[in-house]
């Protein structure tokens, strides 16, 4: 907001800068300039200002849009029909495969999934549209080159590969406690519609969902239990008129896509690990298991030697480890979409 007041006052960002007595802040403004466009240059991110062409059109119905963003990866994923999917970090067996089936979808019909890369149902999104074949969108609350969580930091590759990486952050800056949430607003903005799954009261899915709003866009939520602390928000959004997704084909719908006469199946099945004690715990999560202890019985090691396998495991992306303390694997489950 103090960007948008000095380009008000002053015209344009050279004239207000050149309009800033010289001082040590100014001294120090200038060097934290340099060292930040530096940080880009050696991640392969480029800079994109307010005003340049390939800045985002949506981000200026914002009432603070970001004055610049880094990124890494395709732009033009962008120009593609844009849906948000987003919701809790502790999702159950039922979120993710619901995103999982969802995002796939989506993908398949060209669409771009946008997410932020967080645990749970972001996490799920991004991997569900990569292994579509389709293109993705994380939105950072950390400098666009920092993979948080660190046990995303293989799918923070795959998107720099495949996809896209934003942020309006500094390359390098960490997670705050407010860079999340004011991410949330850049999702919101950059889709057409915003799909809620799984979101407790109080959860930054919700903080998304009503800046959507805000903006004019559609909301739509998953239903889920009653009884589950999950479902509470997005239940909620239902019951305050959000549209609901029913079955894969109302999420298609709400880009005026449809599902094929035959339907497709595309498996997401990720490759047995070469390492031996990699092998075995991997082996062993052919369903989750819900604690360490259960999985080092399962594969029959010693707890120390599990947990430096799990460790691995879920920092090259192969599994994770739910907040709840479940451990499973990621990419396990077969996508179906069957014809109406």
């Amino acid at each position: 907001m103090r960007f948008r007041d000095l380009i008000a006052t002053f015209g344009s960002p050279l004239q207000a800068w050149d309009a800033t007595p010289l001082s040590a802040e100014r001294a120090a403004a200038a060097e934290s300039a340099s060292s930040a466009l530096e940080r880009a240059d050696r991640a392969g991110a480029r800079l994109i200002a307010s005003g340049d062409h390939e800045y985002p059109d949506r981000l200026h119905e914002l009432p603070d849009p970001p004055p610049i963003l880094f990124a890494i990866g395709a732009l033009e994923r962008l120009q593609a029909p844009c849906v948000a999917i987003v919701g809790t970090r502790r999702a159950t067996s039922y979120g993710e495969r619901v995103t999982l089936e969802i995002a796939a979808a989506l993908a398949r019909a060209g669409v771009t999934v946008i997410s932020g890369m967080a645990r749970g149902i972001d996490g799920a999104a991004h991997r569900a549209a990569l292994a579509a074949g389709g293109g993705t969108v994380a939105v950072l609350g950390t400098g666009v080159d920092i993979a948080y969580p660190a046990a995303h930091r293989a799918l923070h590759a795959q998107i720099a590969d495949h996809g896209l990486l934003l942020s309006e952050e500094l390359p390098g800056d960490r997670a705050s406690g407010g860079s999340f949430p004011k991410r949330n607003r850049i999702i919101a903005a950059l889709a057409s519609v915003t799909i809620v799954i799984e979101a407790p009261h109080r959860s930054g899915a919700l903080i998304t969902a009503v800046h959507a709003l805000d903006l004019g866009r559609d909301v739509a939520a998953v239903p889920g239990p009653i009884d589950v602390p999950q479902s509470a928000g997005s239940n909620a959004l239902l019951r305050d008129g959000a549209i609901m997704i029913a079955e894969v084909a109302d999420a298609l719908a709400l880009v005026g896509a449809s599902l094929s006469d035959d339907g497709t199946s595309t498996s997401i099945e990720a490759p047995a690990p070469s390492d031996v004690t990699q092998r075995a715990v991997w082996e062993a999560l052919d369903s989750p298991a819900p604690d360490l202890d259960t999985l080092a019985a399962r594969a029959s090691l010693p707890a120390r030697r599990c947990l430096a396998a799990v460790s691995a495991l879920e920092l090259s992306g192969a599994i994770e480890c739910a907040l709840t303390g479940e451990i499973r694997r990621l990419g396990m489950a077969v996508l179906r979409v069957n014809a109406p």
